[in-house]
């Protein structure tokens, strides 16, 4: 008889009285919480809860008329948006006009091996007009990026984002599977430059775990949380925690909000991994020692001024505290060493 899994933990919910306490509970949190009800008197969610149709046509009274990329699954897969058995895409992805995306979904309304419909990451501003601020969260001075994932039932692997994430489920529910960052070893991640969205994924089947052929993923679950989002909810996902993602009805709608502690100016960490794959990894054994010392030294020490207090301060480059136009040097310095 096969193992069975651990089941996850709920995530902690907190009482919001207004948008200075959201404030605090987003700088201060290390973990993600939920606030039930933070988004209730939006128009999007009061039309999602008389029906799927009124949500529908709720959302196609802002948009703009314009091409919306769209992916579709596989009839009978499940919702699961992941790899075939060959390692390719299970879903193709085009373009359609929202319209048109909507009467497929309709028609589609109630069919079990239905294929998944799903609209991913659509900027709210490019392709709406208004729809923004008649359902919107006051984040104060955060400057965030506003999405929206307009979808049928869906199941998106676990991954993670960099930046700092605020989910509101609008329409429908969604159900949630989080785990601390440190759990990616545990998580069995796939490909890191073929992915079905730019991050690399997790590629256990978290509706059939498979525990003998991924025994780590049991510890992944003893650190895991759960939650189930009904529309109105909020979740707070912290940046570079790991999240499974599944929509539970027939039509969902969720909104969310990314921001980056980090000024926009710096550079991603994704690339910089990449460039150590190409130019460390395949290194002789002592040489990938030596250059992982001079990462702790460089990139991660903990007194960076003792780094440099033996160079005049004129001197010191790319070891002088970081500002936009040393990132700009930086950045034409790569760009130079990569095309020759």
């Amino acid at each position: 008889m096969a193992e069975a899994a651990p089941a996850p933990m709920p995530v902690p919910e907190v009482a919001i009285a207004d948008a200075a306490a959201l404030d605090v509970h987003l700088r201060d949190a290390d973990r993600p919480f939920v606030v039930r009800g933070l988004a209730a008197d939006w128009p999007l969610v009061r039309a999602g809860r008389t029906s799927a149709s009124a949500a529908r046509d709720l959302l196609l009274g802002h948009h703009r008329d314009r091409p919306f990329t769209v992916s579709v699954g596989q009839p009978g897969s499940g919702g699961r948006l992941f790899y075939d058995a060959a390692m390719q895409m299970n879903f193709r992805t085009m373009e359609a006009k929202l319209p048109e995306i909507f009467a497929r979904i309709h028609a589609f309304a109630g069919q079990p091996d239905a294929p998944a419909i799903y609209l991913a990451s659509i900027d709210m501003h490019q392709f709406f007009d208004g729809l923004h601020e008649a359902n919107r969260i006051d984040l104060g001075t955060r400057e965030p990026l506003a999405s929206i994932w307009i979808g049928t039932r869906t199941r998106i692997a676990a991954h993670n984002d960099v930046p700092h994430n605020l989910a509101v489920c609008a329409v429908g529910r969604r159900r949630f599977t989080l785990f601390p960052r440190e759990q990616f070893r545990n998580l069995y991640l796939g490909p890191v430059d073929h992915t079905p969205a730019g991050r690399a994924v997790s590629m256990v089947d978290f509706h059939a775990p498979d525990l003998a052929a991924h025994p780590r993923f049991a510890a992944a679950l003893a650190e895991a949380q759960v939650v189930e989002l009904e529309a109105g909810d909020a979740l707070y996902i912290p940046a570079l925690w790991w999240h499974h993602v599944e929509g539970l009805e027939d039509f969902n709608v969720l909104v969310n909000y990314w921001w980056r502690d980090a000024p926009r100016w710096l550079g991603q960490p994704q690339e910089a991994l990449h460039h150590a794959m190409m130019t460390i990894r395949d290194l002789p054994a002592d040489q990938r020692t030596h250059w992982r010392e001079m990462f702790d030294h460089y990139v991660f020490a903990a007194d960076a001024d003792a780094l440099v207090a033996h160079i005049p301060a004129e001197g010191r480059g790319v070891l002088d505290p970081m500002t936009p136009a040393l990132a700009a040097r930086i950045r034409a310095y790569l760009l130079r060493a990569l095309s020759r």
